[in-house]
């Protein structure tokens, strides 16, 4: 029997990612440099009530991958949602759900790039953050522009060292709350939720401010659903894959939150460390801290490995379909989307310019414009979902078995909480109004993209027309 890859359907991808890797791949999604740097700052800003923010983001994504899921198994393909948003909304969704998911990935590699500066600056305190950026960008360059395999196998290993180390955290960090344990000066306990100005000590409002952040650290979730495409055997392994995050959002994410709340008071995280680094620290253990940096730091070089993995798969497929740049759909000998990638890496280069002008806040920049593409691409799968249920009901296509639960009025109110998401970004005085005001000059950007694509292809038909007439 021939072993050797085969092209997918339709393009020339290989089936090089096994279930060993998906499943890596699905839970390396769910553990992002959101949790483990940005959830220090958001401590800091809004204290225990962030455990409310990270648990009712934590159920809007379980409907997303549900929904993501129903999809797959109606039809795996590494365009993904694109390829969704295209046949059961209509082209222009497709093309604007796969630029706005590029945009997001653009923004979120900018902010990963600056963690991992922020990260080695702890050890290297002398070099710039610019200069640790960009080499960080160059070797997961190369690695992503290698092959598929190499990618999977890379992203497999940093999987496994953040899930060792969430795991390790969780069983540590509940030893020591139950235990009391003095923690640099602070007893770990359950008192540190209310004793201190209370669950809400910012008030309730400034922590549904911090939903579009959080909803940021839950980006990658659907990276699953992009890998599809090139997975041996999709329709029996993204079943379990999607499942195994949805549980692990439960306990990884929440679970995290809430401990990091019970260790220390809220006021003894910032934004400057990760929160797991600060408490590690606290403990006196020599080189701890130090450890758990490296951990931070893998988190970090395997979102921005994710970010060019998924994005050049993306970029492919709308360049099929002559929405994108012709040059990002060229692959490699080696089945690899390079146009892709190297158009991505392009905007990640901004990241590095970025830590080069304002290096303390171009993480914050850039995620806060990076929940625009998430909470578009969640939305973008939600909908997709729907219609692909009422073609069901209509005879016009099978429904797969695996389904979004509660549907549609799971999905009415998943769409409603991400419309709360961007509506609350205008009342912040941070990073987040910027991105809300950057909405009208991204829907006209896209509108206008979307209008000269379609005079364009007029312009090809009414060509075709006339030679046609002519022969």
């Amino acid at each position: 029997m021939d072993s050797s890859p085969r092209p997918e359907q339709g393009g020339s991808y290989t089936k090089a990612l096994g279930k060993r890797q998906v499943q890596m791949i699905a839970i390396g999604g769910a553990i992002g440099v959101g949790l483990f740097l940005g959830a220090g700052g958001k401590l800091h800003q809004v204290g225990p009530s962030l455990i409310f923010s990270y648990a009712l983001c934590g159920a809007a994504a379980y409907f997303v991958m549900r929904a993501l899921g129903e999809l797959v198994l109606h039809e795996p393909s590494s365009g993904s949602f694109v390829t969704y948003a295209r046949k059961f909304i209509g082209p222009w969704a497709g093309f604007a759900s796969g630029w706005l998911y590029w945009l997001n990935w653009a923004m979120t590699g900018i902010a990963e790039i600056t963690a991992v500066a922020i990260y080695v600056h702890k050890w290297l305190p002398g070099i710039p953050q610019w200069i640790t950026a960009l080499i960080a960008l160059g070797v997961l360059l190369a690695v992503n522009l290698l092959s598929v395999k190499l990618f999977g196998e890379l992203e497999f290993w940093f999987s496994v060292v953040k899930v060792l180390a969430i795991v390790v955290f969780l069983i540590t960090g509940l030893g020591l709350v139950l235990s009391g344990t003095n923690i640099g000066g602070t007893s770990a306990g359950v008192q540190n939720l209310t004793n201190h100005d209370g669950l809400f000590p910012a008030g309730l409002g400034i922590t549904l401010m911090t939903l579009q952040a959080v909803i940021f650290a839950y980006s990658a979730i659907e990276l699953v659903g992009i890998a599809a495409g090139e997975t041996k055997d999709a329709r029996k392994v993204l079943p379990k894959a999607i499942n195994s995050v949805v549980w692990r959002i439960a306990v990884f994410y929440v679970g995290s939150v809430l401990l990091l709340a019970m260790l220390l008071p809220w006021p003894f995280y910032s934004g400057d460390e990760s929160p797991f680094v600060t408490v590690f620290s606290r403990l006196g253990i020599p080189g701890i801290g130090d450890v758990m940096n490296a951990v931070v730091l893998t988190a970090a070089l395997s979102s921005v490995n994710s970010g060019l993995y998924s994005t050049g798969r993306i970029l492919r497929a709308l360049s099929e379909k002559g929405e994108a740049p012709k040059f990002v759909s060229r692959m490699s000998s080696r089945h690899v989307p390079y146009g892709g990638i190297l158009f991505t890496s392009v905007a990640y280069l901004l990241g590095v310019v970025l830590n080069y002008l304002v290096p303390k806040e171009a993480f914050d920049i850039a995620i806060a414009i990076a929940s625009l593409g998430v909470v578009a691409t969640w939305a973008t799968l939600i909908v997709s979902q729907m219609k692909l249920r009422q073609a069901a009901l209509r005879g016009e296509v099978e429904r797969p078995s695996y389904r979004m639960p509660g549907a549609p009025y799971t999905g009415w109110a998943t769409l409603a909480f991400l419309v709360l998401v961007i509506a609350l970004m205008g009342f912040s005085d941070g990073p987040e109004k910027i991105a809300f005001y950057s909405i009208p000059v991204v829907v006209i950007v896209l509108a206008v993209g979307w209008r000269f694509i379609r005079r364009r292809e007029r312009e090809r038909e009414r060509t075709a027309v006339a030679v046609g007439s002519r022969d």
